[in-house]
């Protein structure tokens, strides 16, 4: 028996792409810069405004909401509906208002965050992360084409892009201190020299700043060759792996002196340079 008909079979498979950086391309989706890269409330404050702008070529919509993310040792991130142990999230006590935003290219927006019902926090950091999500651009069914009949299975991808900010409300005093440990030296592709190393952090809050790695010549010469900014070990987490390809200067000899890596917060308004969390060394030979 002949069928008379046979249709196109289309699978459209989702794929969400999570990522912890400041900005995300989507194809014909537009790009996504988001300011600042990271909340922290802490004392008085109650409100922050992100700012959203779409720096790319098309309209874009995205849809915000607040996610729920694990830190492994390994840096890597992963969503999760309940904390683990040592770990409170703080999507409870925020606000976030408008939930989708649609933007023209070159075009910005403001997303507020509020604080609500803390005034009874127990001391310690909450921690959740707001997710802005691409709306991907679909076409109407109405608009397929049917004029040619197939038994094939076809998989449509459609990459939906995202990213997302951490969010932290801190009450009380911190009593979190940052070590680092482990430092080795390896090569990538036999041609980058790549130091490895593993902070330890413990205490009731996480961490957060930047890494600059210094070459310390045989004569006492200092040369800047690495920096990394903005690396956290986000709670309960007590270890996270971290590794930076350093920079090929002419002159260095990754063969001898040493290198000295050291963790520091971020440089603002209220700290020029950033205060010092962590320093090691490690002897090359």
């Amino acid at each position: 028996m002949k069928l008379a008909l046979l249709r196109k079979i289309s699978v459209g498979i989702y794929a969400v792409y999570c990522m912890i950086f400041c900005s995300v391309t989507a194809t014909a989706q537009g790009n996504l810069l988001v300011t600042p890269r990271r909340v922290v409330f802490d004392g008085q404050k109650k409100t922050e405004e992100l700012n959203l702008a779409n720096t790319g070529k098309d309209t874009a919509k995205y849809v915000v909401s607040i996610m729920e993310i694990r830190m492994n040792e390994n840096g890597t991130f992963e969503q999760i509906t309940a904390p683990d142990s040592g770990q409170t999230f703080a999507s409870n006590y925020l606000r976030v208002f408008p939930r989708s935003v649609i933007l023209a290219p070159n075009e910005a927006q403001l997303v507020k965050i509020q604080l609500v019902k803390t005034s009874q926090l127990a001391p310690g950091e909450y921690r959740s992360h707001i997710y802005f999500r691409a709306v991907p651009n679909e076409k109407p069914l109405g608009e397929e084409n049917h004029g040619k009949d197939s038994v094939a299975i076809s998989v449509t991808l459609i990459p939906v892009f995202g990213l997302t900010i951490p969010v932290i409300i801190r009450v009380g005093e911190s009593t979190t201190k940052v070590s680092l440990s482990d430092l080795s030296l390896s090569m990538v592709n036999d041609t980058t020299p790549r130091i490895n190393i593993i902070f330890n952090r413990e205490g009731n809050m996480s961490v957060y700043g930047d890494i600059t790695t210094e070459y310390i010549s045989p004569q006492g010469k200092v040369t800047q060759v690495g920096f990394v900014r903005g690396v956290a070990v986000y709670t309960p987490a007590l270890k996270r792996q971290f590794h930076i390809d350093l920079n090929k200067v002419p002159g260095i000899d990754y063969h001898s002196g040493k290198l000295r890596v050291i963790y520091a917060e971020q440089a603002n308004a209220k700290t020029k340079p950033g205060s010092p969390l962590a320093q090691a060394e490690m002897l090359l030979h």
